[in-house]
């Protein structure tokens, strides 16, 4: 009998700076079919985990490392052939939640979290779906507020949040649609949107608006 692909032994890197943690994490995940559980406490650590044994099946890492940035480290081995990235954070923080997935991973769990909705995280996970943490989900279904110049409050949608953040990093609208597959033509549709929803056309005051709202840095 061919096993299901959840029973299959697969592969994980685990990267958190707390021995405790990583280890309840790895013994969770052998307990899942895990074969082989790789375990690093920094980013140097996980950078030279992964160029030794190349990508595995599953990677779950800490936003918060001590020499370095969880998140740029998600970029990182996305570039690298990780197909499976799994954020395991403290912080239900908006921002946080929609930069990880923008970084490229498939899942945002937080460290408070019951062990049954890790395993349900990691599980849809390695079944190539997506998971957010039921604390943080209404978050990415609803969009985000942002008081407007009338300091009514107005929901923008995820993307038109990326949209923002880019217009707020300097990018060109032809820049910003080359970063997310979009032509100039619809990265300007957005613009004028999300410009009727805060009741204004100016990009700077857009983005402070989006920034004191904290929904953009």
């Amino acid at each position: 009998m061919v096993p299901h692909p959840r029973e299959e032994l697969f592969s994980v890197l685990v990267v958190d700076d707390h021995p405790l943690l990583r280890e309840a994490i790895a013994a969770r995940l052998r307990s899942m079919g895990a074969g082989t559980v790789h375990e690093a406490a920094s980013v140097a650590e996980a950078r030279a985990r992964a160029q030794a044994n190349g990508p595995c099946d599953l990677a779950i890492l800490d936003l918060s490392l001590p020499d370095g940035s969880g998140l740029d480290l998600v970029t990182e081995l996305r570039a690298m052939g990780w197909t499976r990235l799994v954020v395991l954070a403290s912080s239900d923080d908006p921002y946080a939640v929609r930069s990880a997935f923008q970084a490229g991973a498939q899942a945002y769990l937080l460290k408070s979290a019951s062990p049954s909705v890790v395993t349900d995280g990691v599980k849809r996970v390695l079944d190539g779906g997506v998971y957010a943490d039921p604390t943080v989900a209404p978050l990415l279904a609803t969009g985000t507020r942002v008081p407007g110049t009338d300091n009514t409050p107005r929901e923008l949608s995820a993307r038109e949040v990326e949209v923002l953040q880019l217009v707020a990093d300097g990018q060109s609208n032809k820049e910003i649609g080359e970063a997310l597959n979009l032509s100039a033509l619809t990265v300007k549709s957005h613009l004028s949107r999300i410009g009727r929803k805060l009741g204004t056309g100016d990009r700077a005051q857009m983005v402070a608006l989006a920034m004191r709202a904290g929904v953009i840095r």
